[in-house]
């Protein structure tokens, strides 16, 4: 059991802890720091400012790895180079490449020390065909909420020390602008400085800064596009407080226009509700993503539909198309995801053969919430989402055509995706998507022990950042064919920061004898 030491006060006076590392956030990267922290040998505490752990960490229905035994025991042989060559390519090198390499090399030994700690991985997941998945994306048995609790009850057991309801202020800074500590402030209004020979920021990002999203994010305010929804819970610690901390000592920033865009979702919030609520609501997003017909608001077809679970270039299509689309079927469509389920899958969530048994419930309360709509005509139903009736009946037909060639010569749509609709007989069903974002993917430039740069590429002694508080690792949207790799990279960083602070103190202590 490793002790903290803490200043003797009394209960009404301020609190003052002196510890090896002190961590700003409980989620995925910090409590992976934490727990590294502590298998060392080194004292950590962990501020964070809700009243649970987790933060956006508890959603994440898996994370990549490479070179995981899971993967070689189902004789997966993907390798890092090969990864690490498709997602440069992704970015087109416009990012920061030696650190994306660092993390990709941990990945799989992040994965194995999960679980060793008893995180059981589910099966290897893909939302794309099998001669184009890198089959990274692990899938943890109980989500991120599950990782989370294994890593703060072994933080625990190892007597690491972690205060909820304690949100970092500012940072400490010595004579020589070496960071040595935070300063929060908790729920009774205590001052708690805690004094260190290192911080890690892992604040999970701006997402929910409005004032941040609007000053760097072009998506955000882009005029003449329509509304953009954030999706994620409904209780957010994610305000930037990491970044601006570190822009408090000259910290450079890297990439902060990039969201991790996810699309389509129905028009109606919170969001997080089609991705975590009741049955009903899983499965009208599943439908709205499915390969029958999608137009934008002219009516017109702007993607290829078979792949309408890749979410990120949903939503650059989107983007393109105003951030609006409508999702099209007929009655005889419907029964065919009640009865067998969807064509393509929502994620983990809603896959193929599994019956959508809920649908009819969700398409009337959808109609009731305005985000559904029915009619017995094309025409009508034309008239009822603002689309010019003959133009609608116009891109139906020109999709029947291609359904009886199996070609579609405009978006290539898979042959087994092109699916007659009935033109003469209704019911006809609109959906409505709008485009929703998840994460932040813009921060602190940083080098690959995962300390903060300023804008010399200078590094800020004793400041490390993880998590969606780095920037850099992204260029203009979140690379989906590395699935997982935004928890993936969190908890790497994490193990990665807190073993570059034992170098450092090693090498301190060497230069001293």
């Amino acid at each position: 059991m490793i002790s903290i030491k803490k200043s003797p006060v009394s209960s009404t006076e301020d609190l003052k802890y002196d510890t090896d590392i002190v961590i700003a956030g409980g989620g995925l990267s910090g409590l992976s720091a934490a727990l590294t922290a502590a298998e060392s040998g080194l004292k950590a505490i962990v501020l964070e400012k809700l009243n649970f752990l987790g933060g956006a960490g508890i959603f994440p229905e898996g994370s990549l790895g490479i070179g995981t035994r899971y993967q070689k025991k189902n004789e997966i042989q993907t390798t890092t180079a090969e990864v690490f060559a498709k997602v440069m390519e992704f970015h087109h090198w416009r990012c920061n490449a030696s650190v994306i390499r660092t993390l990709l090399n941990e990945s799989g030994k992040t994965i194995d020390w999960l679980t060793d700690y008893g995180v059981e991985i589910k099966g290897i997941r893909t939302m794309f065909p099998p001669e184009k998945s890198l089959k990274v994306w692990h899938i943890f048995k109980g989500s991120g909420a599950r990782v989370v609790k294994i890593m703060s009850e072994n933080i625990k057991k190892k007597g690491g020390l972690i205060l909820t309801n304690t949100p970092v202020k500012k940072l400490l800074i010595n004579d020589d602008g070496v960071v040595i500590g935070i300063v929060a402030k908790n729920d009774s209004g205590k001052t708690v400085t805690v004094t260190a020979k290192a911080a890690i920021m892992a604040t999970g990002g701006f997402v929910s800064n409005k004032e941040m999203l609007k000053k760097y994010v072009p998506d955000v305010s882009t005029p003449g596009m329509a509304k953009l929804m954030y999706r994620g819970p409904a209780v957010d610690g994610r305000t930037g407080d990491g970044i601006n901390l570190a822009l408090s000592v000259n910290a450079a920033l890297a990439s902060m226009g990039t969201l991790a865009g996810n699309s389509p979702y129905l028009d109606n919030e919170p969001a997080i509700r089609q991705f975590r609520g009741p049955d009903h609501m899983k499965q009208m997003r599943c439908a709205l993503s499915q390969p029958f017909l999608w137009v934008n608001r002219h009516g017109d077809r702007f993607y290829n539909e078979s792949f309408g679970s890749v979410f990120s270039d949903v939503y650059n299509a989107m983007t393109s198309n105003g951030g609006l689309m409508w999702s099209i079927f007929d009655g005889h469509m419907k029964q065919y995801m009640i009865e067998n389920g969807p064509l393509t899958p929502f994620n983990d969530i809603v896959v193929p053969g599994q019956k959508m048994t809920a649908l009819d419930k969700g398409i009337r309360k959808g109609i009731e919430s305005g985000f559904a709509f029915k009619a017995d005509t094309i025409e009508a139903l034309g008239n009822k989402i603002h689309i010019e009736p003959t133009k609608l009946r116009e891109t139906i037909e020109k999709v029947n055509r291609y359904a009886d060639q199996k070609n579609d010569p405009d978006f290539s749509r898979k042959p087994d995706h092109l699916v007659k609709f009935d033109t003469q007989n209704g019911p006809y069903f609109a959906l409505k998507g709008l485009r929703a974002f998840f994460l932040t993917l813009g921060g602190i430039k940083i080098n690959t022990n995962m300390q903060a740069l300023d804008s010399k590429d200078k590094i800020i002694p004793g400041l490390h950042v993880t998590g969606q508080d780095i920037g850099g690792l992204y260029d203009s949207t979140y690379d989906l064919l590395a699935e997982g790799s935004a928890s993936s990279f969190a908890l790497s960083s994490g193990r990665i920061a807190v073993r570059s602070i034992v170098q450092n103190n090693i090498a301190r202590k060497n230069n001293v004898v």
